[in-house]
């Protein structure tokens, strides 16, 4: 009889009553709103954004609504302007485009490589054709390309980068947490993330000009004052008055919530990487199955794994889910024609520009991308990773069995 997965995909961890007990302290108190303070007191959102800041080792922080919110934030902050054209990774996720389109910009997507990283090369050819003065670096599935190389490309070329973090909060490049190469960095707290708050995010930066104008765009009309990471004084005297108020403020609760969850997240990153690797074991053991090469550079956030099955046509993509559904393993496949939960690829973003992306379609139409939940223990992540490469070898078998 074939082995079966029953476990639940979209089950996070309870909420620990740490947690619990500080969004109660928060309701009883009925302060909920950031601004909402007593005489002297700090608040849990400014508290978050010191704590934060000091994790990251980035000089500012801004806490949010939600990580797409905080990208629409950075990129006006940036000062990106209606109709500039803004560079992104055209393998990520639907937030990310549309945080550029949100404030009117126009995204240009670049192709990414086999690692599933952005391609550094059509970076600059992509540049050279528009000329853009931002990158929105998507560090999609918390795969991070070349970080050093691309810094010096983005140098080069005069680019403002914005990291999305969305997926990376926690992972390094030689030793350097992502989200402190670029200019700024959005980090998200919805509840498939790093951080659990429902909804959420925070931006980070050293530079105190662009925090300034964040924290107005924020909506936090005159309080900036009581922001803990705040910049001085004479940083807000014309963002005060330049910026649009965009009400994305972080609400008390969802910052007490976090506040509790940040202590744990290294060790929650090791646990993550012990399932990461015992759902790949079986998958790199099937010659069929083609896993992102891992620099050895890099220091990912194991929360989610993909892979590629190049011999399938779509048919057998199609397959390929079906039979690992029915054995309780839940797989997305990027190679759709329709968006389908939370995965989309580029050509089904109507309010983006149809955009000529080969290397990105070769890659896309056989990626399979499945989230990894710290609520299965580890032996259940080999469990699934088995069932995988045996439903693989049966729509791949000229590749080699996997039993």
């Amino acid at each position: 009889m074939e082995e079966r997965f029953t476990g639940n995909f979209t089950q996070q961890e309870p909420i620990s009553e740490a947690g619990i007990a500080a969004v109660c302290d928060i309701l009883r108190s009925g302060r909920l709103h950031r601004y909402n303070l007593a005489g002297g007191e700090r608040g849990a959102v400014a508290a978050l954004e010191e704590e934060y800041a000091a994790w990251q080792g980035a000089r500012h922080c801004l806490a949010v609504t939600s990580g797409g919110q905080g990208m629409q934030i950075a990129l006006r902050a940036a000062g990106v302007q209606p109709g500039d054209p803004v560079l992104t990774n055209a393998f990520t996720l639907a937030p990310v485009p549309g945080a550029i389109a949100a404030i009117g910009a126009r995204p240009v997507l670049v192709e990414v490589d086999d690692t599933l990283c952005i391609d550094l090369e059509d970076l600059r050819r992509k540049w050279e054709i528009c000329k853009a003065s931002c990158l929105l670096l998507s560090h999609m599935r918390g795969h991070l390309c070349d970080m050093n190389k691309l810094v010096d490309l983005a140098s080069t070329l005069g680019l403002t980068v914005i990291e999305d973090c969305a997926h990376t909060m926690g992972a390094e490049w030689n030793g350097v947490k992502s989200g402190n190469f670029g200019h700024a960095a959005c980090f998200s707290t919805q509840t498939y993330k790093h951080m659990n708050s429902g909804e959420g995010g925070l931006v980070t930066s050293d530079d105190a000009g662009f925090m300034a104008r964040a924290i107005i765009l924020s909506g936090s009309y005159m309080n900036h004052a009581t922001h803990g990471t705040r910049p001085d004084d004479p940083d807000f005297a014309d963002a005060r008055l330049d910026m649009p108020n965009c009400s994305a403020r972080m609400d008390m609760m969802r910052a007490a919530l976090l506040r509790t969850q940040l202590p744990d997240l290294p060790r929650n990153i090791d646990r993550w990487a012990r399932r990461f690797e015992a759902a790949a074991a079986p998958l790199a053991a099937n010659p069929a199955v083609s896993l992102p090469a891992m620099r050895p550079e890099m220091r990912r956030v194991g929360s989610s794994i993909q892979f590629r099955v190049p011999s399938l046509d779509p048919g057998g993509c199609d397959a390929l889910v079906q039979g690992c559904a029915a054995r309780g393993v839940v797989l997305k496949w990027f190679g759709r024609d329709v968006p389908e939960g939370f995965t989309s690829a580029h050509p089904s973003w109507r309010y983006v520009d149809r955009q000529d992306l080969p290397q990105t379609d070769r890659i896309l139409a056989t990626l399979f991308d499945m989230r990894l939940p710290l609520t299965f223990p580890v032996e259940d992540c080999d469990l699934i990773g088995r069932i995988i490469a045996q439903e693989v070898a049966k729509l791949a078998p000229a590749q080699g069995a996997y039993l």
